[in-house]
């Protein structure tokens, strides 16, 4: 690597509609990562399916397109209805190298809020246990050992 900046320089088509980025960093687009899956789902399933079936990235274009839409629409009723939440949970997980189950407390008045006001309940794929949802997680002190008296 030469150590520049890689610039894309090829426009984008013509025939496919400009979309604003989501705007936001890492902490936050992962403590709504679960929330933008189930409000996004069927988008989601669109542009996954289209890349399936075509080998050529630019033929999705209008199907990822969708997807930033809609995760950008989640985030700004986010922001509309559980601001305070939101930050407090993306803030620990920023803070607490972006692990879960060290930013339980936050998360559970995030899902609270979420569910109560935009109804989206928070549930991982394909698993059994919701572990966001234990009473009693192994983890209960989110001090780091060396910082413990």
């Amino acid at each position: 690597m030469s150590g520049r900046t890689y610039v894309d320089n090829a426009p984008v088509p013509s025939d496919v509609p400009h979309v604003d980025e989501v705007g936001v960093t890492s902490a936050p687009l992962k403590s709504a990562a679960f929330f933008i899956g189930k409000f996004c789902q069927a988008y989601n399933d669109d542009f996954m399916q289209c890349k399936a079936d075509a080998r050529d990235p630019a033929a999705c274009l209008k199907e990822g397109r969708r997807v930033t839409r809609c995760a950008t629409e989640l985030i700004n009723k986010l922001r509309e209805n559980c601001q305070q939440e939101w930050d407090k949970h993306w803030d620990c997980l920023e803070q607490r190298n972006q692990e879960f189950y060290r930013c339980r407390k936050a998360e559970s008045a995030l899902n609270a809020c979420v569910l109560e006001k935009l109804g989206i309940k928070k549930e991982i794929p394909n698993s059994k246990i919701q572990v966001h949802t234990i009473a009693k997680p192994v983890f209960k002190d989110d001090t780091p050992k060396w910082d413990r008296p």
